[in-house]
């Protein structure tokens, strides 16, 4: 079996990264959405459990798609769960030189892992899961920015009305 595993902190996930999660979906025979703690972003609008909740929401129609967590080294993840392929979604020159740089890294602890990259749509080489929140935060629509299965979620606590998004 194929396993490609799309990491990111998806806080909250958008249609980018669900783009991304499809096509990776149509290219292996399971894609593991990974919720991960990044330490350096600092706290989220939203806990991991949450984060979960609503990428399950937002991949529900992929048969071969899962959502799961990891609060560590994504390269002893991928090893500990038979993953081929980390996939990455790339949105400008700016990703990149990040990306490549954790890719590096994976491939040194992980070998036997390979890290894909794909390019970003046209229509979200601008999306950020921090653009969402910010337009969101003022009240703005963020309708073409997130699954509509989540919507209400991410506009609710963007303006501090909902806590809970189960």
């Amino acid at each position: 079996m194929r396993i490609a595993v799309c990491p990111g902190s998806f806080d909250p996930i958008t249609l980018g990264h669900v783009d991304v999660i499809s096509r990776a979906a149509a290219m292996f025979d399971e894609v593991i959405v990974l919720v991960m703690h990044n330490s350096r972003k600092g706290g989220g609008m939203f806990s991991i459990e949450e984060r979960m909740e609503l990428a399950r929401r937002s991949v529900s129609s992929l048969g071969n798609a899962r959502v799961d967590s990891h609060d560590g080294l994504l390269a002893d993840y991928v090893v500990a769960h038979g993953v081929q392929a980390i996939v990455k979604g790339l949105r400008a020159m700016s990703d990149f030189e990040n990306e490549f740089q954790q890719a590096l890294a994976n491939r040194t602890l992980a070998p036997q892992v390979e890290t894909m990259f794909m390019v970003s749509r046209t229509d979200y080489m601008y999306l950020s899961s921090s653009v969402v929140k910010e337009i969101a935060s003022f009240g703005g629509d963020i309708s073409p920015f997130v699954p509509a299965e989540i919507l209400p979620f991410v506009t609710k606590r963007a303006l501090n009305i909902e806590k809970d998004v189960t």
